[in-house]
């Protein structure tokens, strides 16, 4: 494995399905991501009827927020505008293919896709950087990814929400695992990766956790973003004389 990032704790905002689908909020979303010092903005790109059943209790929501190819392409340019990094996980080929239209710098493989063997290969195939969440992985070793580009994996409990005693950070060793996916409420949790050797985080975003949706509480509203950023800067200072 690669380690991720030397010269600082990158901070990716996880906008995810929080814009329920309205592309005007996506963008508030961006923008307020950007504002708070986040470093990526990401998406996710999927086909709903391929990874849930319509007995799923959030299907509906999940229906709702699956952006096509013209939304993903406009919220790509968005991103450039606004001066902020765009990123997707996407879970299956053809959403791949529509990132590599818009010449997204890397990719984020969700823990439901880590044995997606097919996803795997072709974006190994490109050389860009690949971030892999583990959530869902049952092999005693890291993936074999063989690849030119950055590959970073990051811990992650795949539970919304995650509690506190779930996490196990004691037995985590963070020069393995380059960073961590935080499904807990609150940003002690990331504060405590980064400590511990974390050097990605990534964490859902929300304009207000009161909205309706899956991932609205567990995610961090604009002030906490704002506050993981300033922290995060402040731990870089102490722990590596940036």
């Amino acid at each position: 494995m690669l380690k991720a990032h030397e010269n600082r704790v990158l901070i990716i905002a996880e906008i995810g399905q929080n814009h329920n689908g309205d592309i005007g909020l996506a963008k508030k979303l961006v923008v307020a991501a950007k504002e708070g010092g986040a470093d990526i903005a990401k998406f996710q790109l999927y086909d709903v009827d391929s990874i849930f059943e319509p007995s799923f209790r959030w299907y509906a929501e999940a229906k709702q927020a699956q952006l096509s190819k013209e939304q993903a392409i406009e919220l790509a340019r968005w991103c450039q505008r606004i001066g902020i990094e765009f990123m997707a996980s996407v879970f299956d080929i053809e959403r791949f293919k529509w990132c590599e239209e818009i010449g997204v710098r890397r990719y984020k493989v969700a823990s439901r896709s880590i044995c997606n063997y097919e996803l795997l290969d072709a974006i190994a195939s490109t050389g860009k950087d690949m971030i892999l969440s583990l959530g869902m992985y049952q092999g005693s070793e890291f993936p074999r990814i063989e690849t030119s580009g950055r590959v970073d994996f990051l811990y992650c409990v795949s539970k919304y929400p995650t509690m506190p005693e779930d996490l196990n950070f004691l037995e985590i060793d963070f020069n393995k695992y380059s960073g961590f996916s935080d499904h807990t409420i609150g940003i002690e949790a990331a504060l405590l990766a980064i400590a511990r050797g974390a050097r990605i985080i990534e964490k859902h975003f929300t304009l207000s956790k009161r909205m309706h949706g899956p991932d609205h509480i567990i995610s961090m509203e604009p002030g906490d973003l704002r506050q993981l950023v300033k922290l995060a800067r402040r731990f870089e200072t102490i722990l590596y004389h940036i």
